[in-house]
């Protein structure tokens, strides 16, 4: 395939294509023996029926065009993939006149792509890192979850409360029809969990054993059944058992049989390492994050609306499909959003730019360090492989398909945020913020600038600047 790019304004790209003569009629006559399963001809068994046969007989303007249905999207990925083009958002494919035989198929697409980006400084930058410490109460947050692991549950004669647990007999209908999953029987219910409809729990407050009451309720719109979903409901129900839970006391007999520890100091102070190698962890993700952003802060990159819109378009089109994995509605979720879909798509529409722009700089910056990316570096990328099949065989799949280019830039951005993070200086938060707080003329410029050419202001109350800070 020959590929020809010509840049655009707003971030916009066309990419002229050709599809070589070959490569149409051996994808023609793939289209014709697909066409053959369903054809019958004298002298052949069906499906048997030769490709050239086909096409004389359906025509080679229907069989062409099948074929172009077929292909056109392995076509269209291969294109932007030769052209090393990052499409963001929709594009608009317009394939020309249909090719004579032995001719080239020629189309074009024409499509939004990642802004470009000037870089500032950005290795050494001095970046905030939060240095963590355990809280008390988050240690005795997860011994309390502990405990209750260890709870028993022991019959009560009293009402109900929050806390307590219930067993319970209902019958649901909607309209005064049953509904499935609707009915049970012996079903243990913990009052104030929140984990069942809302009201349902709630009108079981102040029951005791032996009491029956109809409890109503309203399933949430986004509820997973969705025959059920916004619809009200009436639960006939029948108490059984009111059982309060009993915690474990919290001393070393209770940590001999929660754990392998002999004493509750020890089991302390496991669970303080756990969450000190849990907050690490997050402080590190944060500081990397935050190193990328400041580059990305440093550069300077243009980024149209329309392709912010059409990043955050993709954002929330991948949320609703996940949803369907889901069994939730898509089409239910958005409408009960506020603004509906286009509520979702403006919410996301400032972290869509921030990403466009990290990734912006971060592609600059693998220009300016030529950061190459080999097949080494793809396969330890790829991770333990699937099932039967080595990362090797992963990478050799997408080599044919032509995917293994996109693998490739996601590897090769990685790499250049290594240069940043590992280059960046952590200082503490409280010093960073400081520094945002700080007024500087490259920020007064900015603000002259927002303000559609106003003269730099004078810095306000709180806003200090020296040389060379």
């Amino acid at each position: 395939m020959k590929t020809t790019v010509t840049e655009l304004p707003e971030s916009r790209v066309r990419v002229e294509a050709a599809v070589e003569a070959d490569e149409v009629s051996k994808r023609m006559d793939r289209a014709a023996r697909a066409l053959a399963g369903e054809m019958r001809m004298p002298g052949f068994r069906k499906g048997k029926v030769p490709a050239q046969l086909v096409i004389q007989r359906v025509g080679r303007e229907a069989v062409l065009e099948q074929a172009l249905r077929d292909s056109l999207p392995e076509w269209y990925e291969r294109a932007l993939t030769d052209a090393a083009i990052t499409p963001v958002g929709d594009p608009k494919l317009d394939v020309g006149d249909l090719p004579a035989a032995d001719q080239e198929l020629a189309f074009t697409i024409e499509v939004a792509v990642r802004p470009k980006a000037q870089l500032g400084d950005y290795r050494g930058l001095e970046v905030g890192k939060v240095e963590p410490e355990v809280p008390e109460e988050a240690v005795q947050e997860e011994l309390d979850r502990l405990r209750e692991g260890f709870a028993s549950l022991n019959p009560v004669e009293r009402a109900a409360g929050e806390g307590d647990l219930v067993s319970i007999d209902y019958k649901g209908s909607v309209d005064g029809e049953p509904f499935a999953g609707g009915e049970g029987t012996g079903q243990l219910v913990e009052l104030g969990s929140g984990s069942l409809v809302e009201g349902f729990e709630e009108g079981l407050v102040g029951a005791s054993a032996g009491d029956e009451r109809t409890v109503e309720v309203t399933f949430p719109e986004d509820y997973r059944a969705t025959d059920l979903a916004g619809k009200a409901a009436t639960f006939e129900v029948k108490v059984n058992e009111v059982r309060e839970k009993e915690l474990p006391e919290l001393n070393d007999d209770f940590a001999a049989d929660a754990s392998e520890f002999d004493t509750l100091d020890e089991l302390k102070e496991e669970v303080r390492g756990r969450l000190a190698h849990a907050l690490e962890h997050r402080a590190e993700d944060q500081f990397r994050e935050a190193a990328v952003d400041a580059a990305a802060d440093a550069a300077k990159v243009e980024i149209p609306e329309e392709i912010a819109r059409a990043r955050a378009e993709e954002s929330v089109e991948r949320f609703l499909h996940s949803l369907e994995h889901r069994g939730i509605d898509r089409e239910t979720f958005a409408t009960v959003q506020e603004g509906g879909r286009e509520g979702m798509v403006k919410n996301v529409m400032p972290e869509a730019e921030r990403n466009l722009r990290r990734e912006a700089t971060l592609a600059a910056i693998a220009d300016a360090e030529d950061i190459e990316v080999s097949d080494d570096d793809l396969i330890e990328a790829l991770g333990p492989g699937e099932g039967d099949e080595s990362p090797k065989k992963i990478l050799d799949r997408l080599r044919s398909s032509g995917r293994d280019q996109l693998l490739r830039e996601e590897v090769r951005l990685r790499k250049a945020a290594d240069v940043v993070i590992e280059s960046a200086k952590p200082i503490p938060v409280e010093q960073a913020a400081a520094r945002e707080a700080l007024w500087t003329p490259e920020k007064g410029r900015e603000e002259a600038e927002a303000a559609q050419g106003a003269e730099p202001a004078a810095p306000e109350p709180g806003k200090i600047w020296t040389p060379g800070s």
